[in-house]
């Protein structure tokens, strides 16, 4: 096969370091965009980013041309780097040490989207730890609850 062809949707899942709800609504959707600036930079075309005050959910198409770990890493340094720019109250800001990553199918993806975009009306009902727990058991992912959390 002369031709590398790919179409690998992922979404993405991380939190603040130990949860800490900083992402205040004044620089939230600032961030967001931020981040899928990142993930199109890198050839991962982004479909949607969104998350919560402690957390973020990406959902973009991996290239083939970035491993995985490659974009976790790229997408948390310069993140890290910009929101601490964003005034005295982000010196503190890191992300936790670990990621989610879930593969999701073609006919997935607009209710993956909606559940993006939901976040805020989902967290009122849903701590991140509980959403979390039920994404890995979704996707019977094993784990131990003891290294989950940073």
């Amino acid at each position: 096969m002369g031709q590398s062809l790919v179409k690998n949707y992922v979404h993405l899942i991380f939190s603040t370091k130990y949860r800490a709800p900083l992402i205040k609504p004044s620089v939230e959707n600032e961030l967001h965009s931020y981040l899928g600036g990142i993930c199109n930079n890198l050839d991962c075309q982004v479909l949607k980013v969104g998350g919560y005050t402690d957390h973020v959910h990406i959902l973009c198409m991996l290239s083939k041309k970035i491993a995985l770990m490659k974009l976790m890493e790229e997408l948390k340094s310069h993140s890290s780097k910009w929101i601490k720019t964003k005034g005295v109250e982000y010196s503190n800001f890191y992300w936790q040490d670990g990621y989610g990553a879930f593969s999701v199918k073609p006919s997935e993806i607009d209710r993956v989207i909606g559940y993006i975009a939901n976040q805020h009306e989902h967290h009122r009902k849903k701590t991140f730890q509980e959403e979390y727990r039920a994404v890995l058991t979704k996707f019977n992912v094993p784990y131990e609850e003891k290294y989950v959390w940073d």
